[in-house]
């Protein structure tokens, strides 16, 4: 499969799941609500809890220990059936134990991540904390179903089947959305499953059903297409000779930086716990709402960089990596400073879709800003990062998340001394100051690395960029206002269809004028992005083609 075609099928797929999971998003804040809701803090705080042991274990490891082994096994006489087999058999063994004690530990891991109310009564209470452990004990079997999702996705990755990896998430957001509907059918809205009186039993199987038959059914789509990778899998429990001590030093520190996001998530969440009106469930929609464009536009184009960086890494080419860089941070940084600028202009509409009315909307959009001040630096700093894993450094990645560790630390602490209706916004700006000052260094580290990059020219790009960008704004703002979106009796707030309509016009014209704005200036960086937008689409033949031409660094 080419690189084109591969990359349109990742990122077709990432639109499409990322859309669904919206309207999930969407239709939970509806079943449940979100600020000022109990009943979503609490199912907020159950369903990170499997997501952070997996990742705690797994997360950001998985990848770099199997694809290269299983590439490496795929050599052998039998294609690498033996091996797979092997390793499935084994990773299959040990998600199943820690799910089982997991799922046991359900009440310690709520009392880890959550603060109990003292005496102001910040915190969760005894009746919520009793909430949060019912919904975790249904929520922890995810472990096992994300275990095995990445496990086979890593062994379609490595056979260069990338459509059902890609395209399961899909499926889990349409089980998920449908299973919503019923509990919305069987039980009524938010105004009445905010009050924690009304979980029984009933509400508390049917959402955890929901929400983890989902990740269930996510994982069954790669068993079910497993044949795709033109292997067959037989259970093997004779695990000597797996390989897996042959993983490097590389898995060890970059199993290191994952321990250390996850020691910040504890602090994180502990933090976010003390929050009144907006809570950990209004955090963890605006930092879904603050990552779509990331996972959409960053990390598709890094992950193209990426690849070529590491093929000029093999060949000691630093002039190579260098051009890359420049390219990469200029394209993201063309995109993502429009995408914040849209998002904050829309803020208080968007927020109006997940909200039963204007006032609670406004918890929203101050944590959506909030975050969004680092959107670009978040975005550049995944580029930064890509350089030395191209180049087998994982080393300085950990010692520098280290340094990191104690700098969010202190700007949570300040987090955790406001009012309690700021402390989510007050946490947002806390993770977007360290993610601020995260970038900076690694602009550092990388300029010593690599050497100069043209960071000049990156700077006045996005400068440009800016200023593009505050034109837009402004007829957002204009287009916003005349719709109604920012007062309580207007137009783009009454109502949730209302509201869409206004972020799609708004959008729409700040589209338009951002992009006619860099098209007028004849923008390298704007015509160079669409070009690797049509290679894509015409198989990635300009994408690979050597010859192409590149703007001087």
């Amino acid at each position: 499969m080419s690189t084109g075609k591969a990359s349109a099928i990742i990122a077709a797929g990432t639109m499409v799941s990322r859309l669904l999971g919206f309207a999930k998003m969407v239709l939970l804040a509806v079943a449940i609500g979100q600020s000022s809701s109990l009943a979503a803090e609490a199912f907020g705080m159950a369903n990170q809890l499997p997501n952070n042991v997996y990742a705690l274990v797994a997360g950001g490891v998985m990848s770099a220990v199997l694809v290269p082994q299983i590439v490496k096994a795929s050599r052998g006489a039998d294609g690498g059936e033996a091996y797979v087999s092997k390793i499935v058999t084994l990773g299959g063994t040990v998600f199943l134990l820690l799910t089982v004690v997991a799922t046991l530990l359900a009440p310690q891991l709520v009392d880890i991540y959550a603060v109990s109310a003292g005496a102001d009564g910040r915190g969760f209470g005894a009746e919520q904390l009793d909430l949060a452990v019912a919904l975790a004990y249904w929520c922890m079997p995810q472990i096992l179903f994300y275990a095995i999702y990445t496990l086979l996705g890593e062994i379609y990755n490595a056979r260069s089947q990338f459509g059902p990896y890609t395209w399961a998430p899909v499926v889990n957001n349409l089980v998920s959305i449908a299973g919503l509907g019923l509990f919305i059918l069987l039980f009524g809205n938010d105004k009445i499953n905010r009050q924690l009186e009304v979980w029984d039993w009933d509400r508390i199987a049917l959402l955890g059903a929901v929400t983890t038959g989902g990740v269930a059914v996510q994982a069954i789509v790669l068993v079910l297409f497993f044949r795709k990778t033109g292997l067959r899998f037989t259970l093997d429990f004779r695990w000597r000779g797996v390989g897996l001590g042959a993983t490097g030093i590389a898995a060890s520190w970059l199993f290191g930086i994952v321990i250390i996001g996850q020691i910040k998530g504890i602090v994180q969440s502990r933090v976010a716990s003390l929050g009144e009106g907006a809570n950990i469930a209004t955090m963890q929609n605006s930092w879904y709402v603050f990552s779509l464009p990331h996972s959409i536009i960053a990390v598709s184009i890094a992950i193209a960089f990426f690849t070529r960086m590491s093929h000029h890494a093999t060949r000691d080419d630093l002039s190579g990596i260098r051009q890359d860089v420049s390219s990469a941070l200029r394209s993201v940084g063309m995109l993502t400073t429009i995408s914040a600028l849209v998002l904050a202009v829309v803020a208080v509409p968007f927020s109006r879709i997940l909200e039963g009315g204007f006032d609670p909307t406004l918890a929203m959009p101050f944590t959506i800003w909030a975050f969004l001040i680092c959107l670009v630096a978040f975005s550049a700093e995944f580029v930064l990062q890509r350089v030395f894993f191209a180049l087998g450094d994982t080393r300085t990645a950990f010692v520098y998340a280290c340094v990191g560790m104690f700098i969010t630390f202190g700007l949570l602490w300040w987090a955790s001394t406001l009012p309690g209706n700021w402390v989510i916004a007050g946490t947002a700006l806390a993770v977007s100051i360290a993610n601020l000052i995260s970038c900076a260094v690694w602009l550092v580290l990388v300029r010593r690395k690599i050497g100069q990059f043209g960071f000049k020219l990156i700077g006045l790009r996005h400068l440009q960029y800016l200023a593009y960008g505050l034109v837009a704004a402004a007829g957002g703002v204009g287009a916003t206002f005349a719709l109604g979106g920012y007062r309580a009796d207007g137009f783009g707030t009454q109502f949730v269809w209302t509201a869409i309509l206004t972020c799609v016009i708004a959008g729409a014209v700040m589209a338009v004028i951002y992009f006619g704005l860099l098209y007028i200036t004849r923008n390298p960086d704007f015509r160079s992005t669409i070009d690797i937008l049509v290679a894509k689409v015409k198989g990635g033949r300009r994408e690979a083609d050597p010859d192409l031409p590149k703007e001087p660094v």
